[in-house]
């Protein structure tokens, strides 16, 4: 029994050892455990860094890729080719256009913009997310003034197309009747005829006109034109040389009556001459002679000897007095 107890005690002192070891093992303890928690706090912080890092740059591309699309769509709408067309529109006027309310449209859009210039707006990717999704923000405003100023500017074109074609069918159809007046007024007045031909078929091509595009009349119209100036010249050729030929037969004319003239002045010279030559005549009863009288030579309207008159005076025997000279009929 003895032996027990003191196995029983001896049992309890090993047991009871590390009990009284536990000051140095507890001193390990409490330097392990801070060391831990630092450990993971560091980790915490390390990983929430590179967390943070890497949304924030998920973030950053982001705004990016949104920016530059945004931008992109405003270089669409505002490309030195639409700018062109805009400035194009904005120039349109009143008296141009069918519908003036499109022009005023268009001026007020403009004014909108802040007028019709290139924005020089750019997403780079030194920029921070906040820049990017501001000049985004930006890009997103001015894209809403141009869409507002392309809507216009397709508007005010469209009214002055549609004027432009009303007026160019309205102008085609006075000149075919312009055409269609001279055809029949030229007849026998041309120097050439084939012009009169040329313009039959002008207006037969210009009849066939047709389309929504005020080209295809404007067109139709010169061609038509060209045809009445060629008829126009062909009969200012023929009045030009009828003149002349008028012109050259009155000359003739008054040549012949110049040549008829000289004539009959020498005829009448030479009758005269020979009437002086005759004897005079006494009178009956008397001593003195008296000189025969001298015929009264008919003159014309254009002062010339009138032929005419002279057979007509002459052509039966005149009633003589006693002592006159009486001319043989």
């Amino acid at each position: 029994m003895a032996d027990h107890a003191d196995e029983g005690t001896m049992d309890l002192q090993s047991v009871s050892d590390p009990v009284g070891g536990a000051p140095s093992g507890g001193r390990r303890a409490r330097w392990l455990v801070p060391a831990v928690v630092a450990l993971v706090v560091v980790v915490v912080v390390v990983a929430g860094l590179v967390g943070w890092r890497v949304v924030e740059s998920r973030r950053h591309d982001a705004a990016l890729d949104s920016c530059s699309r945004t931008v992109k769509a405003l270089q669409d709408k505002t490309g030195p080719a639409r700018m062109a067309r805009y400035r194009e529109a904005a120039g349109i006027k009143s008296d141009q256009v069918k519908d003036a309310s499109t022009v005023v449209a268009m001026a007020r859009s403009v004014k909108d913009a802040e007028g019709i210039k290139e924005p020089t707006i750019r997403c780079k990717a030194a920029m921070s997310t906040g820049d990017l999704n501001a000049t985004a923000d930006q890009a997103r405003k001015i894209d809403g003034k141009y869409a507002a100023v392309a809507r216009a500017a397709k508007a005010v074109t469209a009214s002055r197309d549609a004027k432009a074609l009303e007026d160019a069918r309205a102008a085609l159809d006075g000149k075919k009747e312009e055409a269609s007046r001279l055809l029949a007024d030229s007849d026998g007045k041309v120097a050439d005829n084939a012009t009169r031909d040329g313009l039959q078929q002008a207006i037969g091509q210009a009849g066939q006109a047709k389309g929504d595009k005020a080209k295809a009349y404007r067109d139709a119209a010169a061609a038509l034109q060209a045809a009445i100036d060629r008829v126009n010249a062909s009969v200012q050729a023929r009045s030009q040389a009828d003149q002349q030929a008028a012109a050259q037969a009155a000359q003739q004319r008054a040549q012949r009556q110049g040549t008829t003239q000289r004539r009959a002045t020498t005829s009448n010279n030479k009758r005269e001459s020979n009437m002086s030559h005759q004897p005079a005549s006494n009178k009956r009863g008397g001593g003195s002679s008296q000189a025969p009288a001298t015929p009264s030579v008919p003159q014309g309207d254009d002062g010339g000897f009138d032929w005419h008159q002279w057979f007509e005076e002459h052509k039966t025997p005149s009633r003589c007095h006693p002592g006159e000279f009486c001319p043989i009929g």
